[in-house]
């Protein structure tokens, strides 16, 4: 069964081209799958399992306390493993036909107000330590390019030109992306790389932009953890994560006139639906700032 699912993720990586965080998140809906199965009987098979049994796993996710998202996940994943075992001819019958997955409503970004985005930004000039220049670098190249945290986390020192003033990133698909960016995260970027990262660096031959404190590629994790910490510090009163900064950039983009089609290309969506969410909420801002100025337009 494991060897299956192997299978199935070497041909979402090399045939379809999917990110790793993607893959990583399949194999463990996957393997807590196989589990379940194994539970259930003596040296089990993918061709044991019917959609009865399938709607008991369904059931056991939700009596667990999964959140709606995760489960529509966790069955996504298990309709696209059946579908590759079928085609494969690993089974005869997609237990999976018209299985249906539970209803998650699409919930709109939470950005965080420019007074607060600058409130996040100067916390890690607080501090003079190579790791406090290094997040305040990587705070301000994500605000200036609206990149994912893995798109950051991934970068190499190559692939950001400070003299030309773009950043090169890949996103997901692996497709290519030149954005620019401004004076400030520019010079905070270059004090980063001349005055801090040759202190954290251990090997030469590292090419990662951003380094942890063992010299090696910072985490997506561990970017996720600084952020936090730096949020409490600057008392912003709301969670903030590496995607409230994106939101927020994008966000504020449109407030401030940028056209959708613009911001659609520096976010790396490949769908413009994607993007108009943010306009949703530029609305949302522009009613409630009016309704603060004229009390009587809600009456």
């Amino acid at each position: 069964m494991k060897d299956q699912i192997s299978s199935f993720l070497n041909h979402l990586s090399i045939e379809k081209g999917f990110s790793e965080n993607t893959i990583s998140a399949y194999r463990n809906d996957l393997h807590q799958l196989q589990a379940f199965v194994q539970e259930q009987g003596v040296d089990p098979e993918w061709t044991d399992v019917d959609r009865p049994f399938l709607i008991n796993y369904i059931l056991n996710l939700k009596e667990r306390n999964y959140a709606p998202a995760t489960v529509a996940r966790k069955v996504a994943a298990t309709k696209s493993f059946f579908s590759f075992l079928l085609s494969e001819g690993g089974i005869e019958k997609d237990p999976t036909e018209n299985l249906s997955s539970p209803r998650v409503g699409k919930s709109l970004p939470r950005p965080i107000s420019t007074s607060e985005i600058q409130r996040l930004l100067d916390e890690p000039a607080k501090l003079s330590t190579p790791e406090a220049k290094r997040d305040g670098a990587m705070f301000e190249l994500l605000y200036a390019s609206g990149m994912r945290v893995s798109e950051l986390t991934s970068l190499t020192i190559d692939e950001i030109n400070l003299d030309a003033g773009y950043v090169r990133c890949f996103g997901k698909g692996s497709k290519e992306r030149i954005i620019p960016i401004h004076q400030k995260a520019i010079e905070a970027v270059r004090e980063y790389i001349l005055e801090a990262r040759p202190i954290l660096l251990r090997n030469d031959e590292e090419r990662a932009l951003f380094l942890n404190r063992r010299g090696g590629k910072l985490t997506r994790q561990g970017f996720w953890n600084i952020i936090k910490g730096y949020a409490s510090k600057a008392q912003l009163g709301t969670e903030v994560t590496p995607h409230t900064i994106r939101h927020s950039f994008a966000t504020h983009m449109l407030r401030g006139g940028a056209d959708l089609r613009s911001v659609q290309e520096l976010l790396g969506h490949a769908n413009i639906s994607t993007t108009q969410v943010y306009t949703h909420l530029t609305s949302e801002h522009v009613r409630q700032t009016y309704e603060r100025s004229h009390p009587r337009a809600k009456e």
